[in-house]
């Protein structure tokens, strides 16, 4: 028997598929003359009328053109960033029953080229395309015209493209912001390769926010590197080499730099917050919680970013392309290692 749910303000075809005890796209089947048993479509049925169910209207108006699916591809096998993003994609469009077929490229243009085949040969709706990071790229295609592609923490180098990026410049700003905030006056920052766009991005904000706040950038304290633990603590070493200015807070282009960071401060008697706050970068969990003290980090906010990708993505499918580079707002989350406040 099927409760009541009286007042609720929306059921979701993830409710009904819940309740009946079958999948999203075997609800959306039943409710839209797809094949399937009529034993089974009446039972879904029952269940959706029980549970005051109302497609979207978007939903229906997609069914009636459209296979119901979207393609996405991914350069990111580890899925430190990817994973995150999918995860709110297919929140977005499993609402409205469309399915996503993901696919692994590790870099390789060839298998990308095979897998677009393959997306095509399923007449996808639309294609997503991101990555393990969010500098430019070729465009995927060439493509049937109509099949639109959103980049998300990616960019295609074609200015008809679309695409969804962190907004680094702006993170970088709030997270030496905070630091000034906090007493700092001799900030320094140690980042990742410079071919990275987000660490040209990043050193823009840091040089941006150390001038609001009156202070000088150091050409020495600004020092790329790897995206490494180890070149964190060997960031240390050059930053607090004798004869030279040491710096009482560090802003880092990523955490694993900044626990690397930590690490070597802690090996040279210095304390955290107390001798030299830090800030990282990406507010990975596996790095910020196990950090001594945890990591205050710049979120990109990857959730929210799939979620704004999903929603575009169906403008698109319904005919509203764009074009163009959104940022998308990052958000400081702020932990022990740079709570202190000096005088």
């Amino acid at each position: 028997m099927i409760d009541q749910p009286g007042d609720l303000p929306h059921v979701t075809i993830r409710d009904v598929a819940q309740a009946a005890g079958v999948s999203i796209g075997t609800v959306s089947k039943a409710l839209n003359g797809g094949a399937i048993g009529a034993e089974t479509r009446e039972r879904i049925r029952g269940v959706a009328e029980a549970l005051n169910y109302r497609p979207n209207a978007m939903a229906q108006g997609l069914h009636r053109t459209r296979t119901m699916t979207i393609g996405l591809i991914t350069s990111d096998s580890f899925g430190r960033f990817t994973n995150p993003i999918v995860e709110a994609l297919e929140a977005r469009l499993s609402a409205l029953g469309i399915g996503v077929f993901m696919c692994i490229a590790t870099d390789d243009p060839e298998r990308e080229k095979a897998h677009i085949r393959q997306l095509l040969g399923k007449r996808v709706d639309g294609i997503v395309v991101t990555g393990r990071r969010a500098d430019k790229r070729p465009p995927i295609g060439p493509l049937p015209r109509g099949i639109p592609v959103i980049y998300v923490f990616a960019q295609a180098d074609d200015p008809g493209a679309f695409s969804l990026v962190p907004d680094d410049e702006g993170g970088a700003r709030a997270a030496v912001a905070h630091l000034a905030a906090q007493g700092r006056r001799e900030i320094a920052h140690v980042t990742g390769p410079m071919s990275f766009e987000a660490v040209r991005l990043r050193l823009r904000g840091y040089g941006q926010a150390l001038e609001a706040a009156g202070l000088k950038q150091r050409d020495d304290f600004t020092l790329p590197g790897d995206w490494s633990e180890a070149w964190g603590r060997e960031a240390i070493a050059r930053l607090f080499a004798p004869g030279r200015v040491a710096p009482d807070a560090i802003f880092c282009g990523n955490d694993q730099i900044a626990r690397g960071v930590s690490d070597g401060l802690r090996e040279r008697g210095l304390s955290v917050p107390r001798d030299v706050s830090i800030v990282g970068f990406d507010n990975w969990d596996v790095m910020v919680q196990a950090s001594r003290p945890p990591l205050s980090s710049v979120d990109m906010n990857l959730k929210a970013m799939g979620h704004e990708a999903g929603s575009r993505l169906l403008s698109a499918i319904q005919g509203d392309a764009q074009s163009g580079v959104i940022r998308m707002p990052c958000t400081l989350i702020v932990r022990e290692s740079s709570q202190t406040q000096v005088s």
